[in-house]
């Protein structure tokens, strides 16, 4: 039987023609599977990675199958398959990793490891020796993340030493979950802002009527990127911006750069604040992110991002007291600085009360006088000391 030989210069074009086949056939067999997922709603990242790994073997095949000079051929199918998952890989990974670095948490989130009372090196303030030494049918207390200092030093103060979190008395759920619990009368006190519209009408709805103490006060504030030129807003630029009105930062004085203002979840205490400082003006609609989880893409509000064009608001304590980030300052209102002596002498134009929150036609004797104890002067110095303005000035 005679053997079939191939001429050098036909040997090379096979050569050349399996090369280029080797070269393309994995990476556009990759991106259009990933397109393909993409549209099909699957295609996270880790999606994205197993197809990068598995897809690129195609060339192994076609070298194995085809190729004369066996070795040298799966050393570049190889060498290709690694240039083309790290590739795609990069194009995935270092968006996410850029974007994860400059997102910073203004989200109710805390640890509360931190701030447990009855624990040694907790941050809370600690009074020794009150007044007010709670037994029997203890009041269950809840309450939103940046009062949460607060009222765990309350029950560090009045409550037994054998409460812990989570032992259906100390409870924390924040805005958004512990107005509802209120609601439901599962919790007899809540700290916190005032509640939306919303969880007033849930409340409604559940035959609770909300009772409101006010215990302190609170700064409204507002924060841009530490190298945002812009050092002060007023009320009406900030609604401007809010309203999709201002969409630059040159319109208010800065650099020539698009407006990036974020927002929070609906029913927190800081979107329900923004919302109240808006009044009459309508607020634009949220950025927002989808995330796949459940078997489906939701959206929800983007997290904030401190990109120099950014801004964002919360209340002044959870700025300065629990996120302490140096990439991100408060600016000033009209001319007025976020500060605890603009709060006392009422310069500053955006504050909110804090309110302990109970319910009508508790008949917990111990609410009342958890209550009062608060309204003390024990209980302002715990407010004071933990950064709030208490209710003396």
């Amino acid at each position: 039987m005679k053997k079939l030989y191939i001429s050098d210069t036909a040997a090379t074009v096979f050569k050349v023609l399996s090369t280029v086949a080797i070269v393309l056939t994995g990476p556009l067999a990759t991106l259009l599977t990933i397109i393909l997922l993409s549209m099909m709603g699957f295609g996270e990242v880790y999606g994205k990675i197993l197809v990068c790994l598995a897809l690129p073997f195609f060339p192994f095949l076609l070298a194995i199958i085809w190729s004369r000079s066996k070795r040298k051929s799966i050393s570049l199918a190889f060498a290709c398959y690694v240039a083309l998952f790290g590739t795609l890989f990069g194009m995935k990974a270092i968006p996410m990793w850029y974007e994860a670095s400059l997102t910073i948490d203004v989200t109710p989130n805390i640890n509360t490891d931190e701030y447990l009372p009855f624990v040694e090196d907790s941050k809370i303030v600690k009074l020794e020796n009150a007044s007010l030494k709670l037994t029997g049918d203890l009041p269950v207390i809840d309450g939103a993340t940046a009062a949460f200092p607060v009222y765990s030093a309350f029950v560090h103060a009045v409550y037994p030493e054998t409460t812990r979190l989570y032992d259906g008395v100390f409870e924390y759920n924040n805005t958004v979950g512990g107005y509802r619990e209120l609601a439901k009368k599962n919790t007899d006190l809540f700290l916190g802002a005032y509640p939306s519209k919303e969880q007033l009408k849930y409340a409604e709805a559940c035959g609770t009527t909300f009772e409101f103490t006010r215990i302190g006060t609170e700064a409204f504030v507002f924060f841009v990127h530490k190298d945002n030129p812009i050092d002060s807003l007023t009320v009406e630029q900030i609604k401007g911006i809010y309203s999709g009105q201002i969409t630059n930062w040159k319109e208010v004085g800065g650099a020539d750069e698009t407006i990036l203002p974020f927002q929070r979840d609906p029913g927190s205490g800081s979107q329900s604040m923004l919302l109240r400082f808006m009044g009459d003006t309508p607020v634009m609609e949220a950025e927002t992110v989808e995330v796949q989880g459940m078997g489906a893409i939701i959206e929800e509000v983007a997290d904030y991002q401190s990109r120099s064009g950014s801004i964002g608001f919360s209340f002044r304590f959870y700025v300065e007291g629990i996120i302490k980030n140096p990439d991100i300052k408060m600016i000033a209102i009209d001319g007025v600085a976020p500060n605890v002596e603009n709060i006392k002498n009422g310069t500053y134009p955006v504050v909110a009360p804090v309110y302990a929150v109970t319910w009508a036609g508790n008949d917990n004797p111990n609410v009342k006088r958890l209550l009062d104890w608060i309204l003390s002067e024990e209980g302002q110095y715990i407010i004071e000391e933990t950064g709030y303005v208490g209710l003396g000035e």
